[in-house]
């Protein structure tokens, strides 16, 4: 228990450290891809979530889910990818391939859905190559280009200011 503190406070220095050196990226164009990264120990309403999203125009074929469980059962099927925080080293280094390959894919959008600070949740995001990337206030400003003030358990506020603001920038 104590070791997943450390390990945790070194995932989210070594983080800070690359967010020093980042780089602003202005992104052209519609969204059509959307990745989301959702923090399921805090926010239950997962399916509502997408279900929200393509109330608003975003084909559900388009949208990939990566989900991340504090407490991982094997007996439970999901229907999203799962995130733990066994899938980081100590320097910040993701070890699961399907991870990998969720920050590789090019999304037009990602929803970083998470409030908290969890340094797996932080390394996704700041590793994924999307264009245009969206989260909570209250996670570090140089995560993502938009930031959204409300709580995790309102998601229908959150989308409907999200979707609000991607019509005033032209990305839909």
């Amino acid at each position: 228990m104590f070791l997943n503190y450390i390990k945790d406070f070194f995932a989210k220095k070594s983080l800070k450290n690359h967010l020093n050196n980042l780089k602003n990226i202005n992104a052209v164009g519609t969204i059509q891809n959307v990745g989301v990264l959702i923090d399921a120990t805090d926010f239950e309403h997962t399916d509502l979530l997408i279900e929200a999203l393509t109330a608003n125009g975003i084909a559900s074929e388009n949208i990939k889910v990566m989900v991340f469980h504090n407490k991982f059962r094997k007996n439970e099927t999901n229907l999203y990818s799962i995130v733990n925080a066994g899938d980081l080293k100590w320097n910040g280094q993701i070890l699961d391939v399907e991870i990998v390959a969720f920050c590789a894919e090019k999304f037009d959008l990602l929803i970083s859905y998470y409030e908290k600070e969890r340094a797996i949740l932080m390394q996704i995001t700041h590793n994924s190559k999307a264009q245009f990337k969206v989260g909570f206030s209250s996670v570090d400003k140089r995560l993502n280009h938009f930031m959204i003030k409300t709580t995790i358990t309102a998601y229908t506020i959150f989308v409907s200011e999200l979707f609000k603001y991607l019509k005033l920038l032209n990305k839909i």
